[in-house]
C-alpha cells in the first residue's frame, strides 16, 4: 500500500460523521444477526416445526421484494437520512412488540410473521439510502473505496459475533431478550444517524412518485454494466447461493459429520468476507469493476467441492474463498454505483440493484429442494459452479463491464 493510500485510509478512520455511522451499523447489524437464532428457537420451544421457523423467517421476504423501490424513491425524495431513522424506529418497536410478548409468554405464530413482515419492510427501506448516505461521510470522493470497506467489515463482524452472543443469551436467560436486544440496536442506530452532521444537499423537484421511479429506472437501464452485474447476481443468488444453502445442510448431516462442519463451513465464509473488506481497504484497483466481477470465480470452490462431497476442512478452505470474493466485491460495487450514478438517482438506482439481489433468492429456496428429489442434490450444485464459470465469463466479455474506467479518473 502506497504512502498516499495509507494515508487516505487513516483519514477516513477519522472523519466522526463515518465512525457514528460505523458504530451505528455494527450494533444494528449485530442485533439483526442475533434474531434468526433467537427467533427460530422461540418457536421450537413451544413445540413448533422447522417448517414453521422457515415460513416465519421468510415472511419478511415478500415485503422487501414489494417495497424495495419504493424505499428508494422515498430516500431520494425526503432525504436518505430520515427515511433510515424510520426504518430503525420502525424495527425497532416491531421487535420490542415481539420481544416482550416472547418474554411474557408464548405469542402465535402470526405475531412472529408479523414482526418479521416489518423488519422487511424496514430493510426495503434502509437499505438503498445506505448506498445513498455514504457520500455525505466522506470529505473527499477517492476516501470512497476505503469508507465502503469499512461497512463491509461492520458487516462482516457483526455477522460473525451475533450468532454466537444469541446463543449465549437464548441458552442462559430467554429467547426474548436476544430479540429485546436487537430493537434496543436499532434504536442505537437511530440515535447516531440523527446526530451525523451532513452536507445540505439541493431539493430534488417536486415530482410523482412514478416519474421519479420512471427516471431511476431510466439511469439504471441506461448503463449496461449496470443491469448485466445486477442480472448476473439475480440468477447467482437463484442459482448458486440458494442450492448451495438448502442443499449444504443436508449433504453436511448426511457426509460431513452433521451441524458442526456446516457450522464451519458457514464460520469460514463469514471470515473471507472480512478478510476481503481488508484487503480492499489497502488495495485499490485501477478497474474496480473488473476486479469485482473477477472475484465470482471464487465461488466455484467450494460449490463444486460440495456437490463432489469432499472433506469438509477442504470445503471450508473453499467457503473463505467465496467469502474473500464476496468481501471484495461489495465495496468496490458501491464505490463504482457512488461514482457513476447521480446523486440525485443513486437510492433509487440502488433500489433496482437490491431487488435484484433478493427478488430470486426465496425461489431458490423454494426451488432447490424439490430440484435435489429428481436430479439429485450433487447434480445442482456442480452444475451450479459449471454456472458461475459461464456467466463470469460471459460479463467479462463486454466492454461495458470490463473498460469501465477507475473511479478516481471519473
Amino acid at each position: 500500500m502506497s504512502t498516499s493510500e495509507r494515508r487516505s485510509t487513516l483519514r477516513v478512520l477519522r472523519h466522526p460523521g463515518l465512525l457514528r455511522f460505523l458504530t451505528g451499523r455494527v450494533l444494528s447489524l449485530l442485533g439483526s444477526s442475533m434474531a434468526p437464532l433467537a427467533i427460530s428457537f422461540a418457536i421450537l420451544d413451544h413445540s413448533g416445526t422447522a417448517t414453521q421457523v422457515g415460513e416465519v423467517l421468510a415472511a419478511q421476504s415478500i415485503p422487501l421484494v414489494a417495497f424495495l423501490v419504493f424505499g428508494g424513491s422515498a430516500a431520494d425524495r425526503w432525504g436518505r437520512r430520515r427515511v433510515m431513522v424510520l426504518a430503525d424506529l420502525l424495527r425497532a418497536g416491531a421487535q420490542a412488540a415481539l420481544a416482550t410478548w416472547v418474554i411474557a409468554g408464548h405469542p402465535p405464530l402470526g405475531a412472529f410473521a408479523g414482526a418479521e413482515a416489518v423488519i422487511g419492510v424496514g430493510q426495503a427501506m434502509f437499505g438503498p439510502a445506505t448506498t445513498g448516505l455514504v457520500p455525505d461521510l466522506v470529505a473527499d470522493p477517492s476516501d470512497l473505496q476505503a469508507a465502503n470497506s469499512l461497512r463491509g467489515l461492520a458487516n462482516s463482524l457483526a455477522t460473525v459475533a451475533g450468532p454466537a452472543l444469541a446463543g449465549i443469551v437464548v441458552a442462559a436467560i430467554n429467547p426474548g431478550w436476544a430479540i429485546a436486544v436487537d430493537a434496543a440496536t436499532y434504536l442505537a442506530s437511530a440515535a447516531l444517524l440523527v446526530s451525523l452532521r451532513l452536507p445540505a444537499r439541493p431539493p430534488i423537484p417536486s415530482a410523482s412518485f412514478a416519474a421519479q421511479l420512471r427516471e431511476g429506472w431510466t439511469e439504471f437501464w441506461g448503463r449496461t454494466w449496470l443491469w448485466v452485474i445486477v442480472a448476473q447476481y439475480a440468477l447467482f443468488h437463484l442459482i448458486v447461493l440458494a442450492p448451495f444453502m438448502v442443499l449444504g445442510v443436508v449433504i453436511a448431516k448426511t457426509s460431513l459429520g452433521g451441524p458442526t462442519a456446516w457450522g464451519a463451513i458457514l464460520a469460514a465464509l463469514s471470515l473471507g468476507s472480512l478478510a476481503g473488506s481488508l484487503v480492499t481497504l489497502h488495495v485499490r484497483p485501477r478497474r474496480p469493476l473488473l476486479v469485482a466481477t473477477l472475484s465470482g470465480f471464487t465461488w466455484i470452490a467450494p460449490t463444486l467441492m460440495l456437490g463432489l462431497t469432499a472433506p469438509a476442512w477442504a470445503i471450508a478452505i473453499g467457503a473463505f474463498s467465496a467469502g474473500t470474493g464476496l468481501g471484495v466485491f461489495g465495496p468496490l460495487w458501491d464505490t463504482t454505483l457512488q461514482h457513476h450514478i447521480p446523486e440525485r438517482v443513486l437510492s433509487r438506482v440502488s433500489s433496482y440493484d437490491y431487488l435484484g439481489s433478493v427478488a430470486l433468492l426465496p425461489v431458490g429456496y423454494a426451488l432447490a429442494g424439490p430440484l435435489a428429489a429428481i436430479l439429485g442434490g450433487h447434480t445442482i450444485l456442480i452444475a451450479a459452479a459449471a454456472w458461475i464459470a459461464i456467466s463470469t465469463f460471459a460479463v467479462l466479455a463486454m466492454p461495458a463491464v470490463r473498460n469501465l474506467p477507475s473511479t478516481n479518473s471519473d
